[in-house]
């Protein structure tokens, strides 16, 4: 049987099972949720033992467990290792949903759920593509199946659990679908990822909260003096001022440089989309180029004093922030941390005392685009979609897969589905029906085309 026959023939049931995972409410980041995540992964070992895996359990780790399955053709053949996450953010606030979040409804062609993309309908595709490639008969390779239930807070036991298994987790490869692609129109591979630091800043000044008019111009006020502080990490032009942070940043190459100018790019919708009136980021570079292969700095967060009703005169004590950088390959996280809090210790005036707290990182990554395993994916997107994908960059960071290339020793193939439209993370999050069965498509295709 074909492939596009044997999709249409069982799509229900593919639609079906997906639904079966989407109403299990499996927050990681709520102990509330603490049993959902191991119902969770039974379902998820039940569905891939039905779709063709020959073994599957559900694995302990220091939080929730992991789910390994796998099916070997030949101890000769190449293995892939196929990685998707089955836990989900939060989905509050409530009253912005249009339907149930933990109760998939399809309006438009288009399934509306939490985790319908992020990760469950990606991760669905992967499992429904091998069964698909299996039951046509054109399965040539080994696969294992890796499934956690952290990866929204941060994959904090999956490192730990990767060392412990590597036996186990042996393959050539590993195939993600995890990440999004430009649009329906023009479909991507993933090439590369940012890095990540992540520090909170704690400002102190008086033993105290002082009032405001006995105090007030005699004594430093922490906000103030943060806001000062983080103010002047970036310059008028939009550069990072932290001496030695772009020493190991390299420039693009010509050839990266003349693929991201066919990502179809438009500023003056990409300004409607988020209602800004212009755009800023560093000096002599494009938006795309900003956005996805240079370093930025944010405030992802600042708090202190009085911040409830009606007015209260006072001089907070303490001052904070959370800050964050995301990194380009060849910027290694701890040296940006060194970096980081060597220049705002020397940088704080001595009126008040400052403390940085290094939350987390992640490592950039590239991949390249001559593995066996990429071109085998850049041929399932071609079939499946009629067009050859682009190889993009992009912005966003998943710590796991540089952390999966140091454990594991392989490198990973980022195949994801998702679109901006789909609003993962936010309420009615969806993901379209069309693109579920296409992108099972060119996960068989994977399989029909991938010979290392």
């Amino acid at each position: 049987m074909e492939i596009k026959a044997y999709i249409e023939e069982h799509k229900d049931r593919f639609r079906d099972e997906w639904f079966s995972l989407l109403r299990i409410p499996s927050v990681s980041s709520q102990s509330e949720h603490k049993a959902d995540m191991v119902k969770c992964a039974e379902r998820w070992k039940e569905l891939l033992i039905a779709s063709g895996a020959t073994r599957a359990e559900v694995m302990p780790t220091a939080g929730n467990p992991v789910v390994y399955a796998e099916r070997i053709v030949s101890a000769s053949a190449p293995t892939v290792l196929v990685y998707g996450h089955y836990d989900v953010m939060p989905p509050e606030p409530l009253e912005l949903w249009k339907s149930n979040p933990f109760e998939p409804e399809i309006r438009d062609g288009r399934v509306y759920a939490r985790g319908a993309d992020d990760d469950k309908g990606q991760a669905m595709i992967q499992i429904k593509g091998f069964e698909t490639a299996l039951q046509t008969g054109i399965l040539n390779c080994n696969v294992k199946f890796i499934l956690e239930g952290e990866e929204e807070i941060g994959s904090i036991s999956l490192g730990d659990f990767c060392a412990a298994h590597k036996e186990l987790l042996a393959a050539d490869v590993i195939l993600v679908s995890d990440t999004s692609m430009v649009s329906e129109e023009t479909p991507s591979l993933t090439t590369g990822l940012r890095g990540l630091s992540y520090w909170e800043v704690e400002v102190t000044g008086p033993n105290r909260d002082l009032h405001s008019g006995h105090f007030g111009g005699a004594v430093a006020n922490p906000i103030n003096v943060l806001c000062k502080l983080i103010a002047d990490i970036t310059d008028a032009d939009g550069r990072i001022t932290i001496p030695g942070f772009y020493d190991d940043v390299e420039e693009l190459s010509d050839t990266e440089k003349a693929m991201l100018a066919q990502v179809p790019f438009s500023e003056a919708k990409y300004k409607q989309a988020i209602d800004v009136d212009e755009l800023f980021g560093e000096k002599g570079y494009s938006t795309l180029e900003r956005n996805s292969c240079r370093p930025s700095f944010d405030v992802c967060g600042i708090w202190g004093g009085y911040t409830g009703e009606g007015a209260k005169t006072v001089l907070p004590s303490k001052a904070y922030a959370k800050l964050s950088c995301r990194l380009v390959p060849n910027q290694q996280p701890d040296k940006i941390t060194r970096l980081m809090i060597d220049y705002l210790e020397s940088v704080a005036p001595r009126y008040v005392k400052i403390k940085v707290v290094h939350k987390h990182d992640g490592d950039a990554y590239v991949c390249p685009i001559d593995l066996p395993a990429y071109k085998a994916a850049e041929k399932g997107f071609t079939i499946a979609f009629g067009k050859q994908p682009l190889a993009v960059r992009r912005g966003g960071s998943i710590p796991i897969i540089p952390a999966f290339e140091k454990i594991l020793g392989m490198k990973s193939v980022l195949m994801g589905f998702g679109l901006e439209r789909n609003a993962i993370h936010s309420p009615n999050e969806s993901f379209g029906l069309d693109m579920f069965y296409t992108g099972i498509e060119a996960v068989a295709e994977f399989y029909n085309h991938y010979r290392p």
